[in-house]
């Protein structure tokens, strides 16, 4: 019959979850029926009013429920789950369901159904998951001395379903003792001002609970960076910065940047500046001499030095104020010195030059008085100024007095140049080029026309004597007519180095800039990489580098390409100052920022220091004939000077810490002077002295000056040059019988005197009596088989010698004879010995050599006096081969170079120099008179 079926609403209470953490979800075979239950009266029942109910159907797709029949009769039926069910993944679910009877039989097809019930069904949430917070670590940069509402805000999420347990409800600052604090929003703030200098960073941990009161599984970290208050300036930048001699081009500031602090920068001026000005005369100048500097740039000869190290040739400088620099001279104003006559020319030509450095300041008083440098006055009498170079109220003044040559005109007298680098007590280079009636100044290289220029008629000729003098002007009376001792005037006050006059001749602007120019100084790299919009400028010495631009970052980038560099091999050592300074304009302003200037410096390592070494024969015999000849001796043929430094190096396993052994190395460079000094008493000039060709020194651009108590050799040269050079200095000794030795002494410098050489003596002596040997073979014969000489007996030798010295044709005839008879007296030896050889082969060992022994007892040399007048031209050539083998054996250290110009010096010589040599070997001879027979 028809199946009425009536559905009540069903409702199915939510389905709690076991209390777990993490996910939780119903394991398997975990059915509804055992987590769920129904509630309500009646509870998914169904009332049919005939038959039986057989069945419930739920409509829907991949729904994790089903229905099931408790009661056929009753129609009681259970909706139950068949998989977990997670709220995670749903939320809640809404479905049909249709109960069907059994009154037509078993097959379902005739099944009678019910009309259709809607069931919803909502899951309830398990707090299974704790907070996370959405970034693993957080950081923010707060400025020191400031409160902030919010430095930064942290932020966690929790992936439960329901409100109750998704939302986070409290944040929590985990890190104790820090001044900081978190709102319900995770919003963090300072609870006090942060200073810089007390703390940089900090570093705290936050965890978040949800409204469930959970926890985060992992606290999360907040690291705040404490800055300054922004101030512009240069930032990123070391104060100290090493320089190693030989590095070339260093980066000063490789990562230096601006800070502008957000300000609209337009444009920026950088001047970096290197301050050596209290390094000596500034920029490491203090190496070689002024005469030798002026070589160096190519200065014309002739240069009188006003100012030269105190020495026994220069002894007016001896009691001035010496620097720490011996080439450097204070004056405090009560000083003076008197330059000597003939020293310099009376009267200077219509062209002259004048060179000095000079460091003064503002001169001392109310009233300045003229600080004279320069001046040539009378010396009695008058008061004269011939011409003189002086600075008055930070004027340089340079007076120049014609002398009257029947022109009653007024002609220029005083020439004015008004500089502010006077008196900025730093070291200056000038030079006062006089062509006249044109003087020209030159300061560091720039050239500068006087801005006044006084006229005065020409001072009328006297025979009064002048005097020169340095820091003072000499005064042969008062100004006021009173008669008075003559004095010292006008002093200088401040220092003075490298004064130099050089008569007849004008300097070049290239050797001017030269002279001045610096081996240190600032350097930018890679200039093409600096860019279009950045302009630069150096000034002549490259001490300052002014760069301008109006983008910052290739401000940046162009400051960070300035370097420094020091081309010298042994640079001074110590400290060069640095600054930089900047000028920063912004839009509509002027300057808009003060930036701080940077104050660092550059600090010169010590070179490694050589270790010069002069080696050679240090004892040399000779021929007393030989000192008198024309030639005389050379006394260094083999001297070598070879420059060495220790250089470390470690022994053993890199991985074990072993010792160090120093391991010399040659290096090259340069000398500057080698003294030879004579020991034991100055050279008699009435019968001795040392010589050198002056072509030798010209060649090799070098000087030197002789004196009776040695020879010095100057100029800046290699060390081969020198070694060429003392090649040839030889001595001469007029009365070589009173000759018994003579010592020398050789010492050489670089950089006047930083660097000296080993103390190399040689001893020199003189043979009085001398062996001739006329034949090689003959010699070596002898000297291999020198028991043959042991039946050897000559008698009339010495005679014949003795008698040669009084005519010399005798001699030639005896010489002759005793040649002869010597190679018969040794052939009839030869003889005679070997026929005792075949008679007496029974005798014992000791026997044959008490019989060979070599026995020189009464063996002597003497020398044949008349020797050198026999034959002069055929001595040339014969012995001019022998010469040259000996000269090339003395020699054999040598290098090439130095051997090549040696003979290219010995072609230009000619004969004249084999000629002595051949004679001292044709003096030669063996003195067999006081040999047994």
């Amino acid at each position: 019959g028809l199946l009425a079926v009536r559905v009540q609403e069903i409702n199915i209470h939510q389905w709690r979850k076991r209390r777990c953490f993490g996910v939780c979800k119903l394991g398997p075979g975990e059915t509804l029926s055992s987590a769920w239950k129904f509630s309500g009266s009646p509870s998914a029942v169904f009332h049919p009013s005939t038959g039986e109910i057989c069945a419930f159907k739920i409509h829907g797709q991949e729904l994790p429920f089903e229905a099931v029949v408790l009661n056929k009769t009753s129609g009681e039926g259970r909706l139950r789950a068949k998989s977990p069910i997670d709220c995670e993944l749903q939320k809640e679910y809404t479905f049909i369901i249709q109960a069907y009877d059994c009154g037509a039989g078993p097959r379902e097809t005739a099944w009678k159904k019910s009309h259709k019930a809607v069931v919803h069904i909502q899951v309830k949430d398990v707090n299974e998951f704790a907070p996370t917070f959405k970034e693993p670590a957080y950081k923010a940069v707060v400025t020191e001395g400031k409160i902030y509402d919010s430095i930064l805000q942290v932020e966690a999420v929790d992936e439960d379903c329901s409100p109750q347990y998704s939302q986070i409800c409290n944040y929590e600052i985990v890190t104790t003792d820090v001044p900081f604090a978190i709102d319900r929003n995770g919003n963090i703030r300072n609870t006090e001002k942060l200073s810089y200098d007390k703390q940089r960073q900090y570093e705290i941990l936050v965890t978040a609970y949800d409204c469930g009161q959970k926890p985060a599984a992992q606290d999360t970290l907040v690291q705040v960076d404490v800055k300054p208050v922004c101030k512009p300036g240069w930032q990123d930048w070391t104060k100290r910065i090493e320089y190693q001699p030989g590095s070339g081009s260093v980066p000063l500031f490789p990562s230096i940047h601006l800070e502008t602090c957000d300000g609209a920068v337009s444009s920026i001026q950088i001047t970096t500046e290197l301050q050596t000005n209290y390094i000596g005369k500034g920029c490491d100048r203090e190496t070689y001499s002024e005469r030798s500097l002026q070589k160096l740039c190519g200065a014309s000869s002739g240069i009188i030095d006003l100012l030269p190290s105190p020495s026994a040739a220069t002894n007016w400088t001896a009691g001035l104020l010496v620097d720490s620099s011996e080439m450097i001279f204070k004056f405090d104003g009560r000083q003076g010195a008197k330059i000597p006559d003939g020293i310099v020319p009376k009267n200077l030509t219509d062209q002259f030059t004048i060179t000095m450095w000079m460091k003064h300041g503002p001169s001392p008083g109310v009233r300045a008085e003229k600080e004279t440098i320069l001046c040539n006055s009378d010396k009695t009498e008058m008061n004269r100024h011939h011409y003189a170079l002086y600075v008055h109220n930070c004027r340089l003044v340079f007076l120049l007095r014609k002398d009257f040559d029947q022109a009653d005109t007024f002609r220029p007298a005083e020439f004015h140049w008004k500089l502010d680098q006077i008196c900025d007590k730093e070291w200056h280079y000038y030079v006062i080029n006089v062509e006249f009636p044109v003087v020209t100044l030159y300061m560091d290289g720039a050239t500068y026309e006087p801005y006044l220029v006084t006229n005065d008629w020409p001072i009328h000729p006297s025979h009064i004597a002048m005097q020169l003098t340095v820091g003072a002007c000499w005064q042969g009376n008062s100004t006021s007519g009173e008669v008075t001792k003559p004095r010292f005037a006008q002093f200088f006050h401040g220092s003075l180095a490298s004064l130099t006059i050089r008569p007849g001749k004008m300097e070049s602007q290239k050797v001017i800039s030269c002279l001045q120019a610096c081996k240190e100084g600032l350097d930018i790299n890679s200039l093409e990489s600096l860019g279009q919009g950045i302009k630069y400028h150096f000034n002549p010495s490259q001490s300052i580098l002014v760069m301008e631009g109006d983008d910052i970052g290739n401000i940046n980038r162009a400051l960070q390409k300035v370097s420094y560099i020091n081309s010298r091999q042994f640079p001074t050592a110590g400290v060069r100052r640095l600054r930089v300074s900047s000028k920063v304009q912004c839009f509509g302003e002027d300057v808009c920022i003060s930036v701080p200037d940077v104050d660092a410096y550059v600090m010169v390592l010590q070179a490694i220091e050589p270790q010069i070494s002069l080696r050679g024969t240090d004892r040399l015999w000779r021929p007393a004939a030989q000192f008198e000849s024309a030639r005389g001796v050379t006394l260094f043929p083999d001297l070598k000077i070879v420059s060495t430094f220790a250089k470390a190096e470690a022994l053993g396993d890199l991985k074990t810490t072993a010792p160090k052994s120093a391991v010399l190395e040659e290096m090259l460079h340069n000398l500057d002077f080698c003294d030879i000094l004579v020991l034991g008493g100055d050279l008699d000039p009435r019968q001795e002295c040392l010589e050198l060709n002056h072509s030798e020194l010209h060649q090799r651009h070098l000087d030197a000056t002789n004196s009776t108590a040695g020879y010095s050799i100057y100029g800046v040269g290699s060390m081969s040059r020198y070694e060429q050079v003392l090649h040839h200095i030889r001595y001469r000794n007029w009365h070589p019988a009173s000759l018994e030795s003579r010592r020398f002494r050789i010492k050489c410098s670089e950089l006047n005197g930083r660097y000296t050489s080993n103390e190399f003596n040689l001893e020199v002596s003189g043979i009085l009596h001398e062996a001739r040997v006329s034949d090689k073979e003959h010699v070596n014969h002898l000297i291999v088989q020198p028991p043959f000489l042991q039946s050897v007996h000559h008698p009339e030798s010495q005679s014949s010698i003795q008698r040669s010295s009084v005519v010399p044709s005798i001699a030639t005839v005896v010489i002759i004879i005793s040649v002869c008879m010597l190679v018969f007296v040794v052939a009839m030896g030869v003889y005679r010995v070997r026929i005792a050889h075949q008679h007496f082969t029974q005798e014992t060992e000791a026997a044959k050599e008490a019989e060979m022994d070599w026995d020189d007892s009464a063996l002597t040399i003497t020398v044949n006096p008349m020797e050198k007048h026999e034959e002069p031209g055929r001595g040339e050539e014969e012995t001019e081969e022998e010469e040259e083998e000996v000269e090339e054996d003395m020699s054999s250290s040598s290098s090439d170079s130095e051997d090549s110009e040696e003979e290219e010096e010995e072609e230009g010589m000619g004969k004249g120099r084999h000629g002595q040599s051949g004679a001292r070997q044709a003096q030669l001879e063996w003195d067999d008179s006081a040999l047994p027979y």
